[in-house]
């Protein structure tokens, strides 16, 4: 069900996702052909679950597990709200006052939690055998603790590099970049298997040599049916007139929203039918943004209208005319762009490696980081509806031939397999 191919460094064997059409459901009803089912310990370091990138991530991750009956414990923080599958088994940390609303990103909280859930894990590890640990983006450093100690085998997570989020988030920790990157090189080699999000984070670490490699891209969100909401935007906001462009997602600065509210001010002098929605977003972020709109003189064109359920992405996203993923820093690909193309509306990119190592001018509209550039993408995209209509054909092709759950489904299956093939027999000898 996938391919795989040898790394030219070493014996790393590398997987990635076989293409195949979003109707072979035969991953529904396949029956393991390992021995038994692994005793899986789930890290992940951060609220959960939350409706926002990693934790879907976790999420769709555990569902897999499920279906396919590891018995999974997962280990999070104190925040987030309770989710159910069989044969998974929900644990967090201890609550600590004072800290509470963690955000996307390192922090001073965060660091208290990862330093609870080594204590909470430890406690796990005494009253049960675990077989693996699956750990997400930090929590590696916790497995790799245990693997020190009792030789328990890990999979590394990896949605992006902890080392160059941390340097890009906190600049003063540039002197440490030569250390945080060894320790995460460290990470990566002594993982059983390493899942990165996307081929440009592959393709870094297959220097490190780790023992197996399995792109698991993100995948859409919009393929199960979903409610419709009952919020109109165009009747609430009185847009009926209007071109909306719109954002989802969190504000966080490296999503680049400066970029997408200095580029909107340019595009709206062009065309005063521009509006611009953005869903999402905590308080503080919320207000910075606002007042920024302010002071480019667009404020009454942007509207900020909080965050929404997930589970009725489709419903807002329908509402747009023009979908824009305006970030500038890291390599992941942001997981709203999947559902972005599986929308069937234009979407408008930053032409960064971020985004191209999914997005092609044939499925979506690349444009420079700047405001002059991304603004001519906006009006490029609004003033050519042809254009807008070929691409959200080709976008939702592509994503039902590649990013769809039935995928995503297969390449966990077959990485789980191929794990309780390699540790079952071990632990036998």
């Amino acid at each position: 069900m996938i391919f795989q191919t040898q790394s030219s460094l070493a014996e790393t064997k590398w997987v990635q996702p076989q293409v195949q059409s979003s109707q072979d459901f035969d991953y529904i009803t396949h029956v393991s052909s390992s021995q038994g089912k692994l005793r899986v310990l789930f890290l992940t370091p951060h609220p959960f679950y939350q409706d926002r990138g990693t934790p879907i991530d976790d999420s769709l991750f555990l569902k897999v597990l499920s279906t396919e009956k590891y018995h999974v414990d997962v280990l999070a923080y104190p925040e987030g709200r309770d989710i159910h599958y069989p044969n998974v088994e929900l644990h967090r940390t201890l609550k600590l006052p004072g800290v509470s609303n963690v955000r996307p990103g390192f922090s001073l909280k965060k660091l208290v939690y990862d330093l609870l859930m080594i204590v909470k894990a430890a406690q796990l590890i005494s009253r049960r055998d675990y077989d693996v640990i699956q750990a997400v983006e930090e929590s590696v450093f916790i497995a790799l603790l245990f693997k020190l100690l009792f030789k328990i085998p890990y999979v590394y997570d990896m949605d992006s590099s902890v080392a160059q989020q941390m340097v890009e988030q906190l600049p003063f920790l540039s002197p440490l970049a030569p250390v945080l990157n060894w320790l995460e090189k460290i990470a990566v080699k002594k993982a059983k298997a390493v899942v990165p999000v996307c081929e440009a984070i592959a393709e870094d670490i297959a220097q490190h040599s780790p023992e197996k490699i399995a792109v698991l891209p993100d995948i859409s969100l919009l393929e199960e049916e979903t409610p419709e909401v009952q919020e109109d935007l165009r009747a609430d906001l009185n847009l009926q007139d209007a071109s909306i462009v719109m954002y989802v997602g969190n504000l966080e600065a490296y999503q680049g929203i400066d970029l997408l509210l200095e580029s909107f001010a340019i595009a709206q002098q062009q065309d005063e039918k521009l509006v611009l929605v953005i869903i999402g977003g905590e308080a503080t972020s919320t207000e910075y943004y606002q007042k920024k709109s302010r002071n480019l003189g667009i404020d009454r064109k942007v509207h900020f209208i909080g965050q929404r359920p997930a589970k009725y992405l489709s419903s807002y996203l329908e509402q747009a005319d023009i979908l824009v993923s305006p970030r500038i820093k890291g390599k992941n690909t942001p997981m709203k762009v999947y559902s972005y193309l599986d929308s069937g509306k234009p979407l408008l990119a930053t032409d960064l490696l971020t985004h191209t190592q999914v997005l092609t001018n044939e499925i979506s509209l690349l444009s420079p980081d700047t405001p002059e550039g991304f603004a001519a993408g906006m009006i490029k995209l609004v003033q050519n509806p042809e254009l807008c209509q070929g691409l959200g054909i080709a976008a939702r092709k592509f994503i039902q031939e590649k990013h769809c759950y039935a995928v995503f489904h297969r390449t966990v299956r077959d990485l789980y397999n191929w794990l309780s093939d390699e540790i079952q027999p071990s632990q036998e000898q």
